[in-house]
């Protein structure tokens, strides 16, 4: 673009499309990064408090080991978190003041619970850590539910804001303003069941694969070392388990989702599908794979269905449609492949059971092993490319058919400069987290945190009753050395 169209854009109000990019690479980043932080925050502790729960049945320490490291790395990403929230409603103000001007009184209740529910998961995550051998143990368990409970709902009312921006309702437009705002008609919008069931799943699922990965790790090493260690064996099997039964509902909440997609946002999902032309007896494509008829069968439970392509909607309204493919194609295959691993993890925990334990060895192969260590990151990018489906599918509207974004984004020069911060901030904020959870990883010496004394043996009654974490783990284990937390 030449510099005098610049100089007419800049004078009619609008960014130009360095800064108009610039923000929205800007907003994708940030949200990438904190979608990351949020899923593990409301997995984490749903998966310590289950750990607390089986020590408190069990009487079993590995596991009460397992929920206090857990919470105390939950602790540093929910602070991480936070932080990585509080920019993104920063961003909301100074990249799309357009959209929270005209729209913020629509959706403002949904941010506003979100921060309530945000106190309480601060206040018993506080309670929760600080409990540890202050509590009576029931009550300790008890105090960790409403971090459960404030993590679900804190993402619950965010989701809601954005199936409103894939579903607008609960106000009317009168001459460019808004009238008759009704704050739960927006929050409780046709997209929203959908929405937050398919992210707390996506949630849950993810955590439980990105923790089991850690420990998967773990087990490797440990096999080619020779040595059998339960610590990690229930430090991976607690969040896989947790993985493994969220996938099977994850693929009938998405195909859910994609249903209400193809009725309510038929260009969506024609560029997922990869539908280019308006036909009868739309095959099934995907990557290489082409199926005839098989996508309108599985839509319209009919071969012969007529479905929208991309060439019925005038090409400004249709999002890059590639990006969006391919986004969806990778969350697809994905999920899948989790799938499948969870499917193996099942029937290995079948067959284990049927022989009475004499196959215990049939879950831990290191094939086996070498998936699940590959599965955390693997779910996190098909997080990230379900986000992308949803966020470009709905270009080129901020508001679905009511907003286009470039009405939205801030008109002021140099946006594209805030990027060059953020991409440095956020650098040095993700190594300081790396470092901090390495850190955690390992334990000190008993001798070294416990004075000069050597640790006490295994299966005696000291290193069953003492109240320290390395002792208890000591008993639990058969060994008094060091163990790393992974």
């Amino acid at each position: 673009m030449s510099s005098l169209a610049l100089l007419a854009q800049n004078a009619t109000g609008a960014a130009t499309p360095a800064d108009f990019m610039a923000a929205r690479q800007q907003m994708a980043f940030t949200l990438g990064f904190h979608i990351i932080l949020a899923g593990i925050g409301i997995g984490l502790p749903a998966i310590t408090l289950l750990a607390e729960w089986r020590s408190l049945r069990t009487g079993d320490a590995v596991y009460a080991e397992l929920a206090r490291r857990w919470m105390k790395a939950a602790g540093v990403l929910f602070a991480v978190g936070a932080v990585s929230g509080t920019v993104l409603s920063f961003e909301m103000g100074t990249l799309w003041p357009g959209f929270m001007d005209t729209y913020g009184q629509v959706f403002g209740a949904a941010f506003a619970l979100e921060g309530i529910a945000f106190f309480i998961e601060a206040i018993f995550m506080g309670v929760y850590l600080y409990g540890w051998d202050r509590l009576s143990p029931r009550a300790h368990l008890l105090t960790g539910v409403p971090v459960v409970i404030g993590g679900l709902l804190s993402a619950s009312f965010v989701v809601t804001v954005n199936a409103w921006m894939n579903q607008p309702r609960g106000f009317r437009l009168e001459n460019g303003k808004v009238t008759d705002v009704d704050p739960l008609a927006a929050m409780f919008n046709p997209a929203t069941p959908t929405q937050a069931v398919h992210l707390v799943l996506a949630s849950l699922m993810m955590c439980g694969f990105i923790v089991a990965s850690v420990y998967a790790v773990a087990l490797l090493r440990d096999a080619r070392a020779g040595r059998v260690d339960r610590y990690h064996r229930l430090g991976f099997a607690i969040p896989f388990s947790l993985g493994a039964v969220c996938a099977p509902l994850q693929v009938l909440v998405g195909d859910w989702a994609v249903r209400f997609v193809a009725d309510n946002q038929p260009v969506k999902f024609a560029a997922m599908e990869g539908v280019e032309h308006t036909e009868a007896g739309v095959p099934f494509r995907f990557a290489v794979l082409e199926v005839p008829n098989a996508l309108s069968l599985m839509l319209r439970f009919d071969a012969n269905a007529r479905l929208r392509g991309l060439d019925s909607f005038p090409a400004d309204v249709r999002p890059p449609a590639e990006v969006v493919r391919t986004s969806f194609e990778i969350m697809v295959a994905i999920g899948t492949a989790l799938l499948a691993l969870a499917a193996w993890w099942g029937l290995a925990w079948w067959l284990r059971r049927r022989a009475g334990g004499a196959r215990a060895d049939l879950p831990w192969r290191p094939w086996f092993l070498r998936l699940a260590a590959a599965s955390g990151v693997a779910a996190s990018v098909a997080m990230l490319a379900g986000w992308t489906t949803t966020e470009v599918g709905r270009q080129p509207w901020i508001v679905y058919g009511v907003m286009r974004t470039e009405e939205a984004v801030n008109p002021s020069p140099g946006l594209r400069y805030g990027l060059y911060v953020v991409l440095a901030v956020y650098t040095v904020l993700a190594a300081a987290t790396i470092s901090v959870l390495r850190r955690m990883r390992r334990r000190p010496e008993p001798a070294a945190a416990d004075g000069p004394s050597a640790p006490p043996e295994a299966g005696t009654g000291a290193a069953q009753t003492t109240g320290e974490p390395a002792d208890r783990e000591a008993a639990a284990s058969g060994a008094g050395g060091t163990r790393s937390l992974r």
